[in-house]
């Protein structure tokens, strides 16, 4: 409606963007201002504000620490990545490799997830069906979750895991519905899980089914990896916290720590300052927001 209203990026980037995230007075300040100036344009409905009987939101994050096998990769990696993108940087800028650079991460976070996902040339001598700290923990709470009656939803970026995922619930002959990007009957297995309580887990594609769907079948939700825009994640939950879910829903995030999924974490709750003071934000306008300084964080 209005080109220039809040400046070129980078004005924008300086005035209100860093100093949000950065959490200081200056920020509150910022974030103070920005409201200011957008509050004439918008208008937020919260759902807070629309579904008062909601029943409660519980969120957790569940730490667990490599495996040794694990462990020996993930540094050796860690340690070959720094150099490959500091001289990815150094020669090119950080903005003209800001892709390649999300994919070397992205390396390093389907190693703290589980090392088949890996191409055999990076996981190299380390056998594929090494264990997975982060795969025991979540079969640990689902083993809780069905004891206790309760149904959940799992969210994972990476199909190949939730292949993996359902590679162990047949072995353990545990019913569930399945949804990914190729999924045809989208809405037929959101029914049948609704419907069928003796179906106790969704494995859900995180950018096939994180937006849309009502799962209020659900009371617990697992993020199995962190995403970058912790809006989406949220869009995620939501699947099953919303008009018509009776029960508190509980969601947990699992994290393996001291790894770039901590950091992701971190920074997430950076980020999050400013998507709170708009509307909310894309995943596009969420990874142009990534500095060098974050990727630097993120490779300590």
């Amino acid at each position: 409606l209005m080109p220039g209203y809040l400046g070129a990026y980078d004005a924008f980037k300086a005035d209100y963007e860093q100093p949000i995230a950065a959490g200081d007075r200056e920020g509150e300040q910022a974030q103070q201002r920005l409201r200011r100036k957008l509050k004439p344009f918008l208008l937020r409905r919260l759902k807070r504000d629309v579904a008062r009987d909601l029943p409660e939101k519980i969120q957790k994050v569940s730490f667990s620490a490599l495996t040794p096998d694990q462990e020996r990769l993930y540094t050796a990696l860690l340690d070959q990545y720094r150099r490959k993108i500091g001289d990815l940087v150094s020669s090119r800028g950080f903005e003209r490799c800001r892709m390649e650079v999300l994919a070397i991460l992205l390396r390093l976070r389907q190693a703290c997830c589980h090392l088949e996902l890996l191409p055999p040339e990076i996981r190299g001598d380390t056998p594929a069906e090494a264990p997975s700290a982060k795969l025991d923990q979540f079969l640990e709470i689902l083993d809780e979750a069905i004891d206790g009656g309760h149904r959940m939803l799992v969210f994972s970026q990476f199909v190949g895991m939730l292949k993996l995922l359902r590679r162990e619930l047949d072995a353990r002959g545990i019913s569930y519905c399945y949804l990914d990007g190729g999924t045809q009957e989208r809405l037929a297995e959101c029914q049948r899980f609704n419907l069928d309580r003796a179906i106790p887990v969704f494995l859900i594609s995180l950018k096939a089914g994180g937006t849309g769907l009502n799962l209020t079948g659900a009371d617990m939700v697992v993020h199995f990896d962190p995403w970058w825009n912790p809006a989406v994640e949220d869009q995620a939950t939501d699947r099953a916290h919303r008009i018509g879910q009776k029960r508190t829903v509980c969601s947990i995030k699992l994290i393996t720590e001291h790894t770039v999924e901590e950091k992701v974490l971190a920074l997430q709750q950076r980020k999050q300052a400013v998507i709170q003071a708009t509307v909310g934000t894309t995943d596009e306008a969420v990874m142009q927001s990534l500095t060098w300084a974050d990727v630097q964080e993120l490779l300590r």
